[in-house]
């Protein structure tokens, strides 16, 4: 049955995009290689990243989305928007595998005049290089001429409340004028302003730096806060005061470490690396390593050794109110707890299971009586549901590494 868009890729990225068209009246399937996602949004549930609810896919398919796993129903459509996830690999580059993937599932049953898009993190020059080769060789048609091609970067930020996608505007660069205009034909359907970029390369370099300028502003932050502890300096108070500046500064704050999808990247094909950048994953990757330490201090000031010691997790997941785990720095923090010889339980209200080093974490379900039972609870993740002035009462020790809790309440990282 021929529809006006294909997703392709149902992930945190692709489903709200689904949702959005499907909701503006576009006919949209969701096609995606792996049968899970596929048979979860099938069923009317809540895909496990927490990217829609279970009431919003169950609209979607009362509005006629259709997810699938058969390959064919892509020669059937007018648009089609490649999300496929782009991860970093070992050599911290983007692995395109995915992407070759799906290019070459859709290039076999491209039709003339269907508008390709691909809105992944990809290195700058993918869209005219590897994306329409890809497509060129597995059809025998022409981009820009038998068909169009544009890149436009994905700005969702899964769990916002504020910015969603018709509110974002979208930057679109096409392979030539006239693919500029057909992506932004479509584009305008869904959010209030488009953007037009010179071309593709410029659309994908635009994504690489927005991506990079929040792991560089985490980690000049991150830099801070282990300085004003040395200090004795309140971080957070410098921070609030900081952002009364009507110009020239924005508000980043510190963490435990740096989770999400959207991966710093610091080298960019064959070529020169971008140190700064570099740098900044350096600092990141650090913050679990220095939690740990702080936690360890702690515990050894109020004489107790982290060895033998019962550590209580809160928030596990790298985004608050979801239970989307991608990136999560609390792995690795417990995983130096536990070599520490700590006792680590944990609780999170969106993970039912947690599991290190393939072994279950004791989850516990009364939260406060876990906190006055533990030598020490870590607040690693700030969930709506966590009244914290009642755990700065009944904790023993609370480290606060989200500047969460009232002044005073608890140990901030």
């Amino acid at each position: 049955m021929p529809a006006d868009l294909a997703v392709i890729g149902l992930g945190h990225h692709g489903l709200p995009l689904a949702r959005a068209a499907a909701a503006a009246g576009i006919d949209t399937i969701g096609f995606d290689s792996d049968p899970r996602p596929v048979a979860e949004l099938a069923g009317g549930r809540a895909p496990a990243d927490g990217s829609l609810t279970g009431p919003e896919v169950r609209r979607m398919l009362a509005g006629g989305f259709r997810p699938t796993t058969d390959p064919a129903e892509l020669g059937r459509v007018r648009t089609a928007v490649l999300c496929v996830p782009t991860p970093l690999g070992p050599d911290r580059a983007l692995d395109l595998t995915g992407l070759s993937s799906a290019a070459r599932a859709l290039a076999a049953r491209l039709r003339p005049r269907t508008t390709v898009l691909l809105e992944s993190p990809v290195p700058p020059g993918t869209t005219e290089g590897l994306l329409r080769e890809l497509l060129e060789a597995g059809s025998g048609l022409r981009a820009g001429r038998d068909f169009h091609l544009a890149y436009s970067p994905g700005r969702l930020d899964p769990g916002n409340r504020v910015h969603g996608l018709s509110g974002t505007p979208k930057v679109i660069g096409g392979l030539t004028p006239a693919c500029t205009e057909a992506a932004a034909a479509f584009y305008g359907r869904l959010t209030e302003k488009v953007v037009r970029a010179r071309g593709p390369r410029e659309a994908e370099t635009v994504k690489l730096l927005e991506t990079n300028f929040r792991h560089v502003n985490i980690a000049l932050v991150n830099e801070m806060a282990v300085l004003c502890h040395e200090l004795g300096v309140d971080l957070w108070d410098v921070i609030r005061c900081a952002e009364t500046k009507p110009f020239g500064f924005q508000a980043f704050r510190p963490g435990p470490g740096v989770g999400g999808h959207g991966a710093p990247v610091d080298t960019v094909g064959a070529h020169r690396p971008l140190r700064l950048v570099e740098l900044a994953g350096q600092v990141n990757e650090r913050m679990p390593q220095y939690v740990v330490q702080r936690a360890a201090a702690l515990l050894n000031e109020h004489g107790k050794s982290a060895r033998g010691a019962r550590v209580l997790l809160l928030g596990v997941t790298y985004k608050p109110d979801l239970p989307d785990r991608q990136g999560s720095p609390a792995d690795e923090i417990a995983r130096r707890l536990m070599d520490l010889g700590a006792t680590v339980g944990y609780h999170d209200p969106y993970v039912p299971d947690w599991r290190v080093r393939e072994l279950p974490v004791p989850r516990v379900d009364s939260l406060y009586e876990a906190a006055a039972h533990a030598d020490l609870t870590v607040l690693l993740q700030h969930h709506r549901t966590y009244d914290l002035q009642g755990l700065s009462v009944k904790a023993q020790l609370l480290l606060d590494t989200r500047g969460a809790t009232p002044t005073g309440a608890a140990h901030r990282l």
